[in-house]
C-alpha cells in the first residue's frame, strides 16, 4: 500500500510528489466484549471481559445489568459455569430481568465461537442414546408439537452451538451445549430431562 505526499521544494517553488510506502495494515478481527454493572442501568461499579473468566467474585459483588458489545455470551450464577445459565448476545440489559435471571448473581461467564457453517445435533429420549432419535439442523420453537416429546435424556452435538431452554418459544431455564456427546442430561447441567424448544447459536 502506498501514499502520496506533496510538499513544497523551497529552492524551486515547485511542488514534488514522493511516494511513501508502508506495510499494509493487518486484518481487523471483531473484539468480543461484555460489561458487567453492580447496578441497574449501567450504574455502580463494573467490570469489562473479552474472554472467558471462571470466577468473577473478585471484580464484583452483584450484576443488575450487562451490556454485551459484541459476541455471544453465556453467564453463569455460580463460579467454574455452574448454576442458571443465561445466554445474552449483542444489547444492553439494564436489569437482570431482561436476561431472565432468577438473582442478581453472576460469577462465571464464557464467550461462544461463532460457527458459521451448518449445524447438526442428535437429540434422544433416552440416556446413552437410547429411545426415539431425532435430527436437528434448525431453531425449533416446540419441541413437542414438532417431535411429540418433551424429555431429551441424552444428545450428540455434531456441528455448532446449541441452547437448550425449559419451556417453548425460548423461555425458561437455559442450557448451552457444545460440541461433543452427552449421554445424560446433567452433563449439560440441568437437573431434570424437560426441554420445551431449542436454538442455534447462529451469526
Amino acid at each position: 500500500m502506498s501514499a502520496l505526499i506533496v510538499r513544497s521544494h523551497k529552492d524551486t517553488g515547485h511542488r514534488r510528489v514522493i511516494k511513501a510506502a508502508w506495510s499494509p495494515r493487518p486484518p481487523l478481527h471483531s473484539v468480543t466484549k461484555i460489561i458487567f454493572y453492580e447496578d441497574k442501568n449501567f450504574l455502580g461499579r463494573s467490570y469489562e471481559c473479552s474472554s472467558e473468566c471462571s470466577d468473577l467474585h473478585s471484580h464484583f459483588s452483584r450484576c443488575n445489568s450487562i451490556r454485551v458489545d459484541s459476541g455471544d455470551w453465556m453467564v453463569y450464577e455460580r463460579p467454574s459455569y455452574m448454576g442458571y445459565q443465561y445466554y445474552l448476545r449483542k444489547g444492553d440489559f439494564p436489569d437482570y430481568q431482561r436476561w431472565m435471571g432468577f438473582n442478581d448473581c453472576v460469577r462465571s461467564c464464557r464467550m461462544i465461537p461463532t460457527h458459521q457453517s451448518p449445524h447438526r445435533m442428535m437429540i434422544y429420549e433416552r440416556p446413552e442414546f437410547g429411545g426415539r432419535t431425532m435430527e436437528l439442523t434448525d431453531d425449533c420453537s416446540s419441541l413437542s408439537e414438532r417431535f411429540h416429546f418433551s424429555d431429551i435424556c441424552s444428545c450428540n452435538v455434531m456441528d455448532g452451538n446449541w441452547i437448550f431452554y425449559e419451556h417453548p418459544n425460548y423461555r425458561g431455564r437455559q442450557y448451552l451445549v457444545r460440541s461433543g456427546e452427552y449421554r445424560r442430561f446433567n452433563e449439560w447441567g440441568s437437573t431434570s430431562s424437560r426441554v420445551g424448544s431449542i436454538r442455534r447459536v447462529a451469526v
